[in-house]
C-alpha cells in the first residue's frame, strides 16, 4: 500500500467536531485493508466513553484502533508522549502491510503529525510553573495572546489562549530553552508521505448536530459516567476533564446547576470548539483535500485515495 513513492503512506481525516470523521474513517478502513489511529486527546481515556463520542465497543472490535482506552483519566500525556506511540501504532501497522489511517480533532496533535515536530524534551518544572500560573491568572486571553505573541508570534496566531496547560508549557519551554517555541517543534522532515482530506459542512448543520449529540449522551447515560468516574476518585482539575461537559456535569451532580444550564454551557463551547477549530485546518491549506460531507460524498474520497496511491 505504498504506491510508488519513496515514504510509507498515511491517510489523515480532519475537520470539526461533529463533520463526520469517525464513520468516513470506518468507511475508509472497511474498503482499504487499514487500521484507525485516533489523534483524538479525549480517546485516550478509559472511562471517558458517552461524553466523548468514542466509537462503541463493537466497532472498535471489529476494527483496529490504536490510541484509543490506552490512559487512566489521571494520566497526563505530554505531545512527546503521543508522537512517540503515534508513530510506534503507525510503524506497526505499515508492518502487517496494511495503510493507516490517522484521524482526529485535536488539532495539535494532527499537525504536529504533519509537519514532522520535534518537541522540546525540557522536563516539567513545577516552581516556573506555578509562578507563571500565578503570573497569568491576572490577564485575559486576549492579553495572553498579546504577551506570547511578543515572544513567539507563530505560536500565538494558532495556540488556545484559554488552555493555560499549554500556554504555561509554552512559556515553561521558551524560558528554559530561550528559543520559540514554535522553532523548537519544527525540528526533522516528515517521516510519511500523508494524504490529508478535510471535512467541511455549513456551520448551521454542524451546531444542529452537536445539539443532537449532546443530547443524545445525555439519554445514553453520560451522567451515570461522570457519576462512576467522581465516585473512582477523579477530581475535577484533571487536564481529562477539560473534555467539555465532564465538569459541567459534575456541577449537575454537586448541585452547583441543573442539567438545562449545563447542556446550555456544552452547546455553547462546543460551537466555540468549532469555530476553533477552523484555525488549525485552514480553507486555504494546500496540503489538504476539502470534500463536503453530504450524502454519498465517501466514494469521491475513495476514488481520490486510490489515484493517490497507485499513481506513478
Amino acid at each position: 500500500m505504498n504506491g510508488h513513492g519513496s515514504k510509507r503512506k498515511v491517510i489523515v481525516i480532519v475537520g470539526p467536531t461533529a463533520v463526520g470523521k469517525t464513520d468516513l474513517s470506518l468507511y475508509l478502513a472497511g474498503q482499504l485493508n487499514s487500521e484507525i489511529v485516533s489523534a483524538d486527546s479525549r480517546y485516550l481515556y478509559r472511562g471517558m466513553d458517552i461524553g466523548t463520542a468514542k466509537p462503541p465497543r463493537e466497532i472498535l472490535e471489529k476494527i483496529p484502533h490504536h490510541l484509543i482506552n490506552v490512559a487512566t483519566p489521571d494520566e497526563i500525556w505530554s505531545l512527546g508522549k503521543f508522537l512517540d506511540e503515534v508513530n510506534e501504532a503507525i510503524e506497526a501497522i505499515h508492518r502487517k502491510g496494511k495503510l493507516p489511517i490517522l484521524v482526529g480533532g485535536t488539532g495539535q496533535y494532527i499537525r504536529a503529525i504533519l509537519k514532522g515536530w520535534n518537541p522540546p524534551a525540557i522536563a516539567p518544572d513545577p516552581l516556573l510553573r506555578s509562578k507563571l500560573e500565578n503570573w497569568l491568572k491576572q490577564y485575559n486571553p486576549q492579553e495572553i495572546r498579546k504577551k506570547l505573541a511578543i515572544l513567539d508570534p507563530e505560536l500565538a496566531q494558532i495556540i488556545d489562549a484559554k488552555n493555560m496547560r499549554r500556554v504555561i508549557r509554552a512559556f515553561e519551554v521558551m524560558y528554559k530553552s530561550g528559543k520559540r517555541y514554535s522553532t523548537l517543534r519544527q525540528a526533522h522532515e516528515p517521516k510519511y508521505e500523508f494524504f490529508v482530506i478535510g471535512l467541511i459542512l455549513p456551520r448551521e448543520i454542524l451546531y444542529r448536530r452537536v445539539d443532537e449529540r449532546i443530547d443524545n449522551m445525555i439519554e445514553a447515560g453520560f451522567i451515570d459516567e461522570v457519576r462512576q468516574l467522581m465516585q473512582n476518585g477523579y477530581t475535577r482539575d484533571l487536564p481529562s476533564f477539560s473534555a467539555i461537559g465532564y465538569r459541567e456535569i459534575m456541577d449537575v451532580l454537586d448541585n452547583k446547576m441543573t442539567l438545562e444550564e449545563a447542556i446550555t454551557i456544552m452547546r455553547r463551547k462546543t460551537r466555540t470548539l468549532i469555530r476553533r477549530q477552523a484555525n488549525w485546518f485552514r480553507a486555504d491549506d494546500p496540503q489538504i483535500h476539502w470534500f463536503n460531507a453530504t450524502e454519498s460524498y465517501e466514494a469521491f474520497v475513495l476514488q481520490s485515495i486510490k489515484e493517490w496511491l497507485y499513481s506513478e
